[in-house]
Formats: C-alpha cells, sequence, structure tokens
C-alpha cells in the first residue's frame, strides 16, 4: 500500500489489497503545490473532508472519468449526486466497512460550504478521516483546528496534519495533537501553498521528533510504503 502526497491537502492511497486505489481531498485543477505531470491511476473511491474547491477539488471530473464512489458527509453527498457521483453519505461518528477497508469519519473544527457558480450551499460539517486497512491505521485529519476529540484517536499509523494556521492548525498546536493522537508517524500537510498558510515544517518536524515520533516530510509527489 503506496501512499503519495500530492500537494496541500491531497493523498493517494494505491494498491489496497493490490486492488483499490483511494484519493482523499482531490485539489489538482489549480493546485499550485500539484506536482507537474503525476498522472492520477484508475480511482476506486474518493473521500472529500469538506466541500471548499481546495479540498472537493476534482472529485466531479474524477469520477466522471473513473465511475468513483465519493465518500463524504451526507450533504456534500447529496450535492454530488445531484451532479452525478456515486456517493456514500456518512456523517461524523459514523462506520462503515467498505471492500477496501474500515471508514470513520472523525470531527474537524472548520467551514464547509460549496461553491456553485454564484451561490454558497451548505456543505454539512467537516470531517476527518480514520481509515483501516491491511491491518494499518491512516488518519486524514482534514482541515481542523486542534480538538480534544484527536485525544479518543488509537493506534494510528500515520497521521496527515495540517500546519499552515489561519485556516487550519498551525505548526505548534499541530505539535499538541501529535502528543494526543500519538501516532507512529506523522507527515505534515495543508501549508506553504499560498503565503497565507506558510508554515516552518522543519521546525515542526524537530518538535514531533522529540516526542519519539517519526515525522516524515514529503514533497508533492513523494511516497511512504506501509
Amino acid at each position: 500500500m503506496k501512499l503519495t502526497f500530492l500537494g496541500h491537502a491531497v493523498v493517494l492511497i494505491e494498491g489496497i489489497d493490490s486492488k483499490y486505489n483511494v484519493i482523499i481531498d482531490p485539489f489538482i485543477t489549480g493546485n499550485p503545490a500539484f506536482p507537474e505531470g503525476f498522472e492520477l491511476p484508475k480511482i476506486d473511491y474518493v473521500l472529500v473532508t469538506h466541500g471548499h474547491g481546495d479540498h472537493l477539488g476534482d472529485t466531479l471530473s474524477i469520477c466522471q472519468k473513473h465511475g468513483s464512489t465519493v465518500i463524504s458527509n451526507f450533504e456534500l453527498c447529496n450535492f454530488l449526486q445531484l451532479k452525478g457521483c456515486k456517493v456514500h453519505p456518512m456523517h461524523v461518528g459514523g462506520v462503515y466497512y467498505f471492500e477496501f477497508g474500515k471508514v470513520k469519519l472523525t470531527p474537524a473544527i472548520h467551514g464547509s460550504g460549496i461553491h456553485d457558480g454564484d451561490k454558497v450551499l451548505y456543505g454539512g460539517n467537516p470531517c476527518g478521516f480514520l481509515i483501516k486497512a491491511e491491518g494499518k491505521t491512516i488518519y486524514h485529519a482534514g482541515d481542523t483546528g486542534l480538538t480534544k476529540e484527536m485525544e479518543l484517536l488509537k493506534d494510528v499509523d500515520v497521521a496527515f496534519l495540517p500546519i499552515g494556521g489561519n485556516f487550519v492548525m498551525d505548526a505548534d498546536d499541530a505539535v499538541e495533537a501529535v502528543k494526543m493522537i500519538k501516532p507512529k508517524m506523522v507527515v505534515p500537510i495543508h501549508y506553504n501553498t499560498w503565503d497565507i498558510i506558510k508554515a516552518d515544517v522543519e521546525h515542526f518536524k524537530s518538535e514531533v521528533e522529540k516526542l519519539g515520533v517519526e515525522c516524515k516530510v514529503l514533497k508533492p509527489g513523494e511516497s511512504i510504503v506501509l
């Protein structure tokens, strides 16, 4: 199972059970951090944490091309279903066993408005994802501030945590999140895409490793294998 960071908050999980590919928050078009020339494989599932354009991203075009199924909150799934997507609606705290593994929606403190033309539609509750597949647990926090619910997360192998501040946790709060989650590995996301979310990733890495937790700083296009 290969996990590839594709800039901003985009994470591609390939080869689950040697057959399923999953992408989280597929912001590709217009993403200045997306690696040039990178081609997505066939995508079976698209997981969307919330309705903002830099996370909903290319969900519709991916679904149209690959026949992918979207996993997200109920309201966002309803919106995407009306656009022609196959969907599996859930809500925060909900758990479902998919063919590729177990998915739980976790709390995220953020917004989720969907821009549809000149309208902003209600996008339901934002969320993170806790994914269990091939005996490993992956946590993608989505866009969130620091939240005490993170203390409830257990046995996380890899945690993808935002560190860019302004809209999400900054690096210092993300270190506090690491203290609560106690993952085996942390990968920072949602930083340096634009000036407003600049972060000192090396400082973050240093502070995380003081806790005895591995911090893997991935450039867009780089991968880890579980």
